[in-house]
C-alpha cells in the first residue's frame, strides 16, 4: 500500500510518501509556490495508491484537485478519522490539528497533548476516550522573533540557537534568551494549566514541527518528538477509505 501525504501550512507544504505504514519519502515546498505545474513536479517520481490531504490555506487545495482527481481524500472535521470530535464548532479546527490528534490516539494513546510548532504553535487535547476536545493557539517562535526584528528600529534578524546565560551580554543575546527562556516559559505554563483540566493520571504528550526538537530539549519532561506525525494522522485517515481497512 503506498500513500501519498500532503499537509498545506501556511508557510511550507509537506509531502510525504508512506509505503506499507513507513514514511519512506518526503518532499516540501513554500504554500505560496503551489500550483498544477509545482505539484505535477513534487509528485513525479512518486508511485502510489491513494492521496490524502490536510490544509489549513484553502486556496492552496484545488491545484491538488485538479492534478490528483476523486482519489484524492481531503481530511475535514467530518472525515471519517477513527476519533471523536467534541467542540461547538468542528469545522472551525484545522484540519492538521484533526490530523495530530487522529495520530496521538492510534500511535501514542489518551489522553493525550499535541504541541505543533508551525507560524502558530497549537496545542491540541485528545480525551481519555479519544475524542477531541479543544486546544490553545499562541504565536509561534519565529513570529515572535521576526516580529522584534520587523516592528523595532535597532533589533537584530537573530538566528536561534541555545544561549549560554540568562543575562544577555549583546542585543542578540538578550534576543535568544527571551525566545529560548520566554518561549519555554510559556510552553511550560500552558501545559501546566492543561493538566490541570484533564483528569489525573499520565497524559501522552508529542511535539511536532520545526522548531519542535529545538524546544523540548530544554524542557524537563518526557515529551515525544515525532516531526512525521501530522503526516502519520493523514496515513492513519486513509487507511480508513480502504475496503479493508486495518490502522
Amino acid at each position: 500500500m503506498r500513500q501519498l501525504l500532503i499537509d498545506i501550512g501556511n508557510g511550507r507544504t509537506k509531502l510525504g510518501l508512506a509505503v506499507n505504514g513507513h514514511i519512506t519519502d518526503h518532499q516540501d515546498c513554500a504554500t505560496s509556490d503551489i500550483s498544477p505545474d509545482t505539484v505535477t513536479q513534487l509528485i513525479a517520481p512518486w508511485h502510489f495508491d491513494q492521496s490524502v490531504l490536510c490544509s489549513v490555506v484553502p486556496n492552496a487545495v484545488p491545484a491538488f484537485r485538479s492534478v490528483l482527481g476523486t482519489q484524492l481524500i481531503e481530511l475535514r472535521h467530518d472525515t471519517p478519522m477513527g476519533i471523536g470530535v467534541r467542540y461547538p464548532k468542528p469545522e472551525s479546527i484545522g484540519p492538521d490539528r484533526l490530523a495530530n490528534a487522529v495520530a496521538l490516539a492510534h500511535l501514542h494513546g489518551a489522553p493525550g497533548i499535541v504541541i505543533d510548532f508551525g507560524t502558530a504553535v497549537t496545542f491540541d487535547i485528545l480525551s481519555a476516550d479519544q475524542n477531541y476536545i479543544g486546544g490553545v493557539i499562541a504565536p509561534g517562535l519565529r513570529l515572535m522573533t521576526d516580529y522584534l526584528h520587523e516592528r523595532t528600529a535597532l533589533l537584530p534578524q537573530v538566528t536561534l540557537s541555545e544561549p549560554t546565560h540568562a543575562i544577555g551580554q549583546s542585543t542578540t543575546e538578550a534576543i535568544l534568551a527571551g525566545a529560548a527562556i520566554g518561549y519555554r516559559g510559556m510552553v511550560r505554563g500552558i501545559l501546566e494549566a492543561l493538566r490541570r483540566e484533564l483528569p489525573p493520571g499520565p497524559v501522552h504528550i508529542v511535539a511536532t514541527g520545526g522548531d519542535a526538537s529545538w524546544i523540548v530539549s530544554g524542557l524537563d519532561q518526557s515529551i515525544i518528538v515525532d516531526p512525521d506525525l501530522t503526516l502519520h494522522g493523514l496515513r492513519l485517515v486513509g487507511n480508513l477509505h480502504l475496503p479493508h481497512h486495518h490502522a
